[in-house]
This record gives structure tokens, sequence and C-alpha cells, in this order.
């Protein structure tokens, strides 16, 4: 990428004012040197105007990103539009960071690619479980070979929400429910582990009572010497598992998620090294044959992302996630849903 920013800071606009935006994007944009943010579109002007002052406000995302002189643009609005503002803001010559999931359909992801290429602009999906503490253990733990080869590993993003709730993210139609909403995240994981699969065996159901959308989801992808079980379940209410690994020489065990969603919806800044350390107590376990032992979960830190995300832009340095791996969430995504609907394994060509 040639398109570089060269100036103090990089001006930031960001589309929507809702959980995602306030909770995962500007903390960590109003913390970094490298970033200012310099334009939201909200319909809540009011809240907006008192919150970020020095911010110009916008009612629509539209007219923002025809209008305003914003670098780098992040879109936080619902799944169905990720397409049509990205593309709005890549030819209005913008940086983009989307929420996840990247897009609702392969062909719309594609063409936000070579747009991005066309207009040598930075193009990223925020996929930041990533740089979770408990992630990153696993991938500590693989490197040194402390499990020996992995033959099975599961994971899971549980929840106890048996009731269907009015929001955008379990109502929409395209790009609705968990499999868009928590899929992404195991499936982006999985593949950072072990790259892509031979084949996915999946069951997406609906199972609360007045539900539209995918709400439990089963994928397994078959790796030609592992499995990998990826689940989330609305019907978890007990100590939920996280993950499983197992390996030739011994296994990984982890329950709970990574804290630091937790502290950001706290309202707790990312503005230390190790804001995102988790407690001691909470940490995972090794098992080997004759034995056991505490594993201290690695530091998770979201600022990563940022300071990689800073740097592509400035630099031309790689993004911290590329839209071509993010894209093979949405491709693997298609498959789970064609592998339930047809009660069949499909390849991954």
């Amino acid at each position: 990428m040639n398109n570089k920013i060269n100036t103090h800071v990089i001006k930031t606009a960001i589309v929507g004012y809702g959980f995602s935006a306030k909770t995962f994007h500007l903390p960590f944009i109003d913390t970094r040197p490298e970033f200012e943010v310099s334009a939201i579109s909200s319909s809540q002007r009011n809240i907006v105007q008192q919150e970020w002052p020095h911010a110009e406000h916008y009612f629509t995302a539209e007219e923002m990103l025809q209008n305003s002189e914003a670098q780098l643009v992040i879109i936080t609005a619902p799944n169905d539009v990720h397409f049509s503002l990205a593309k709005l803001a890549l030819e209005n010559n913008k940086h983009v960071l989307l929420e996840k999931p990247f897009v609702t359909k392969i062909e719309d992801g594609e063409t936000l690619i070579r747009l991005a290429e066309e207009k040598d602009l930075l193009l990223s999906v925020y996929h930041n479980r990533r740089w979770d503490g408990d992630f990153l253990t696993i991938k500590k733990l693989i490197a040194e070979n402390k499990l020996g080869h992995i033959k099975h590993f599961e994971s899971h993003f549980d929840r106890f929400r048996p009731n269907v709730r009015q929001r955008w993210r379990e109502q929409s139609q395209d790009g609705g429910g968990i499999l868009f909403d928590l899929g992404p995240h195991l499936i982006d994981q999985t593949l950072q582990l072990f790259g892509l699969p031979e084949a996915v065996t999946a069951q997406c159901k609906v199972m609360r009572e007045g539900s539209t959308n995918i709400d439990y989801f089963n994928l397994t992808l078959h790796y030609p010497d592992k499995l990998a079980r990826l689940n989330a379940s609305l019907f978890s209410a007990g100590p939920n598992l996280r993950f499983n690994v197992q390996g030739d020489r011994g296994n990984y065990i982890k329950l709970g998620l990574d804290p630091q969603e937790e502290r950001l919806k706290a309202g707790v800044l990312p503005n230390t090294r190790d804001w995102g350390r988790e407690n001691q107590d909470q940490c995972g376990r090794l098992y080997f044959e004759a034995s056991s032992q505490a594993e201290v979960t690695e530091c998770g830190d979201y600022q990563h992302f940022y300071q990689q995300l800073a740097d592509a832009i400035r630099n031309g340095t790689p993004p911290p996630v590329s839209a071509e791996d993010a894209l093979w969430n949405i491709r693997l995504i298609e498959l789970a849903m064609e592998s339930s609907r047809l009660g069949k394994t499909m390849k991954v060509e």
C-alpha cells in the first residue's frame, strides 16, 4: 500500500455510536496518540456532541463518508450495510476498518478487496480476538510443543440468553444470528492456528421460541490429522468451557472469557501495558498423563490491533487483519449453512 499518511495523527471517523463503537473502538482511538476522532455519524446528536465536542457530527453515514476529511473510517453499523458503506468510503478515498463480520456475501467481499487494491487503500476487519489472552496462550503452547501433536481442538462461545431480544443482531435476515455474530471469532482463531480445513460439517439451528435466525451452531472443521469443533449456544447458564485443546502429550482446558470486553464495558481505559491481564485464579490448566498444573494466561491486548493499524496506514506495512483472511470466514460460514441444510459434509475448495 503506497497511499501512506505521514501526518502526526490519523483523522478517524466512526459510523455508528452503539455498543461496538463505544466499547471496542473509541477507547482505543482515544487513548492512542496516532489517532484523532474527527467525525461520528449517529442519530444521537445531543449525546455525541456532549461526549465528543471536538468531533464533527453527521446524522447519516453517507453524508459523513462523502463530506468529512477523515482519512480512516471505522464502520460499526449493522452487518447488512457493511458492504454498501465500505464501498462508499473506499470510493471517497478513505481507509476502512469494518467490524466483523466482514460482509454477508462472498461476492461483496471480493468487490471490496478489488476496489481497495485499485484505490491503494487499507481494508481491514476487526478480528480483535486474535489478541485474547487465552488464545495467545494456546499459540504459545503449540509453538513450544507442550501438548505435542494437536488432535482435537474445541472452542466455545456460549451464553445464557434463552429469550429473543429486539435488536438487529438477532432480528436481521441478512447477517443476523450468532453464526455471523460469534462464528467469525471462533473460525478466525482456528484458521490462525491450523490454516484452512479440508471440509466442514455443521449443525446450524434455530432453537429459541420466536427466533428467526440461527441461535445455535456446532461446526466441525476437518483437517488431515485433527478435528476442530466450534460451538456457540445461548442455553449455557453454568460455567462455560472456552477451550479444550488435546494433543498426544497432554491437553489444555480453559474456562470463562477473556476479561478485556468486560473491562471495556466497565469503563476501564486501555492505557497501561497490563490492562488486559487476567487474574491468576482464572487461568487455565495443563493436564498430562500423571500430573496437572496451572498455566498462567498470556496478557491479552487489543491495543496491538490499533498499533498495527496505525503502522499500516502510516508506513504501508501489512494490516493487523487482511480482508482476504476475513473473507475466508464468510466462505466457511456459507459452507456451514449449506452443510446444515443438506445434512452433509462440504469440501473446502
